[in-house]
C-alpha cells in the first residue's frame, strides 16, 4: 500500500484529497486514479463490511454504477481487524459487486480524517473535495422525515452547479476503537 500525504494538514472542501494506492480483496492494485478514469469524478466511501449502518447501503452501492455511470466508486474497508479473507466472505454472502480496498492499519481513514463507516466523499476528476459526510439521514426513502445528502449532492454536482451542502455529519461504527483491544478476561 502507498500513500500519497495530503496537501494540506487537514481536508478542506474544494481542496485535493490524499491519493492512496491500495490492494482490492480480489488482490489487484487500485490507487484514485484508477477509480478516476474515464469519469467526472467519484464517491469513495469508508466502509466495514461488519457495521449494521454499512449493510443498509448494499443495494445503493451495488446499483451506484447504473444509476452514476458518470462517477467511479470504491469502497475503503479500514475498520480495525478486518481482513481481506473476512472481507471476501462477506462481499459474496451478500452478493456486493462494488470494488472493496484494503486499507490494513486503517492509514487511508487516517490521512482522509475519517473516524467511523460508512463515510461518504464525492471527488471531481483532480480529487478536489466537494462533499463529504453522510449517504442520508439514516432514515428510509418512504419515512417523510428522509433527507438525502449525498444524491442531491451529486447531481449538482453533475449538472456542474455548486453544491448547497457541502458537508453533513456522519454516523456509524468506529473504525479504531480501545474496545477492539481490550485484553481478553481472565
Amino acid at each position: 500500500m502507498s500513500l500519497q500525504p495530503p496537501v494540506n494538514s487537514r481536508q478542506d472542501i474544494g481542496r485535493p484529497v490524499a491519493d492512496f494506492q491500495l490492494t482490492t480483496i480480489a488482490g489487484d492494485q487500485v490507487n484514485l486514479q484508477t477509480v478516476l478514469s474515464r469519469k467526472k469524478g467519484a464517491v469513495v466511501v469508508f466502509w466495514s463490511g461488519i457495521c449494521s449502518h454499512c449493510v443498509r447501503y448494499d443495494g445503493y452501492f451495488n446499483g451506484f454504477p447504473r444509476q452514476y455511470p458518470e462517477l467511479g466508486i470504491v469502497a475503503v474497508a479500514s475498520r480495525e481487524k478486518e481482513t481481506p479473507e473476512q472481507l471476501r466472505a462477506i462481499a459474496a454472502d451478500r452478493r456486493l459487486t462494488f470494488p472493496i480496498l484494503h486499507d490494513p492499519g486503517s492509514r487511508a481513514a487516517n490521512l482522509w480524517f475519517t473516524q467511523q463507516t460508512p463515510r461518504v466523499f464525492l471527488i471531481d476528476n483532480n480529487r478536489v473535495l466537494r462533499y463529504r459526510g453522510a449517504i442520508d439521514n439514516f432514515k428510509y426513502p418512504q419515512d417523510p422525515e428522509y433527507v438525502a445528502y449525498l444524491d442531491p449532492a451529486i447531481r449538482q454536482f453533475l449538472d456542474g452547479k455548486p453544491i448547497s451542502r457541502t458537508e453533513t455529519a456522519s454516523f456509524g461504527c468506529a473504525i479504531q476503537s480501545v474496545y477492539y483491544n481490550l485484553p481478553k478476561a481472565l
